[in-house]
This record gives C-alpha cells, sequence and structure tokens, in this order.
C-alpha cells in the first residue's frame, strides 16, 4: 500500500518540520499536494488556533497495511515532538491507499472504524470506483467536498507505477 499522511497545520515551518521528520521515519516524500484552508469545522482551533491548513503527502516506500499502525504511532510521537502549550500544532493523519481505497488511522474509536492493533483503528475514507474517488458517508467535511481528490489519483497513479515497477512484465505476457 501507498502510505499517505494528511497533514493539518498554521504556521509553514512547522510543516517543514513535520516533512523532516517523516521523511526520517518513512523514507522519501514522492508527492505532496497543494495546501487548502481546513475551514469546514473548527473541532481543531482551540488546540491548533485558526487559519489552519491541510494538505496530502506520500511516501515512495510501499508498505505493508498492518504497518499503518507502526506508521500512526511514529507519526503521533512527531506530533508530540512539536508541541506547544496550547498542545497540538500540526495533526498527522497517517492512511494508506490502495488500487481500491483510501484508509486512515485514528487514535479514536467509532462505529465504522475498526480496532487494527495498539488502540490503532483503520477508517475506510474514500473508495475507488469509475474512475475516480468517491468518499463515504462518514468522512470529513473537506474530503466530501472533493478537494483532495486530484491529489489522490496522483498519488494512486504512483501506486500503480510502483506495482508495475515491482512486478516486471514477464516474456510473454502483455502488461
Amino acid at each position: 500500500m501507498k502510505l499517505l499522511v494528511a497533514a493539518l497545520y498554521r504556521e509553514e515551518d512547522l510543516l517543514q518540520a513535520a516533512r523532516a521528520k517523516m521523511a526520517e521515519r518513512f523514507g522519501p516524500i514522492d508527492f505532496e499536494g497543494a495546501a487548502r484552508p481546513f475551514d469546514r469545522t473548527d473541532y481543531y482551533e482551540k488546540e491548533m488556533g485558526g487559519g489552519l491548513l491541510r494538505k496530502i503527502l506520500s511516501f515512495e516506500t510501499l508498505i505493508a497495511p498492518e504497518a499503518i499502525v507502526e506508521a500512526k504511532l511514529a507519526a503521533n510521537s512527531i506530533e508530540d515532538s512539536l508541541r506547544g502549550p496550547a498542545g497540538r500544532r500540526t495533526n498527522l493523519d497517517v492512511g494508506c491507499l490502495d488500487l481500491h481505497k483510501v484508509v486512515l488511522a485514528s487514535c479514536k474509536y467509532g462505529p465504522m472504524k475498526v480496532h487494527v492493533a495498539r488502540g490503532i483503528h483503520a477508517d475506510i475514507v474514500s473508495r475507488y470506483s469509475q474512475g475516480r474517488f468517491t468518499p463515504v458517508d462518514w468522512t470529513f467535511e473537506d474530503w466530501k467536498q472533493g478537494l483532495y481528490d486530484h491529489d489522490l489519483m496522483e498519488i494512486r497513479a504512483r501506486y500503480r507505477a510502483a506495482l508495475t515497477r515491482a512486478r516486471p512484465t514477464e516474456p510473454g505476457r502483455a502488461s
């Protein structure tokens, strides 16, 4: 699966610090989407302040599905290392994408989430069908509005290319 992070932040220097720590932990970043205003909810404002932005990043190295647990725990550690007096100053929603879906990892239980291990739950937020990603009913408002659809399609294309490189065409077999 393709590891991705939906990074929520306000200050560009904090995102850069988080990027460096994530690249050290997860390997090279191979995609970084545009920053988009995170203004569909005020859920994080008390802790992180107003004027929040979100962007999607993905990493070159592919992971096994179960590796999302360690990735989420590592992201939580990165968040903690960048905390300020009021709490987190960045929120790193770790997830993974395959050819059929996007799954985010969460420390919060919910009716549509499945416990994976060590307090980490998996939450399908979007599925790929008929040439595009379609958000599920319970996902975040900014995902529902399609703000990241282009990013997800680009990450999916990179994932498909990585799979092709990993399984080169055999002689006599069409690709």
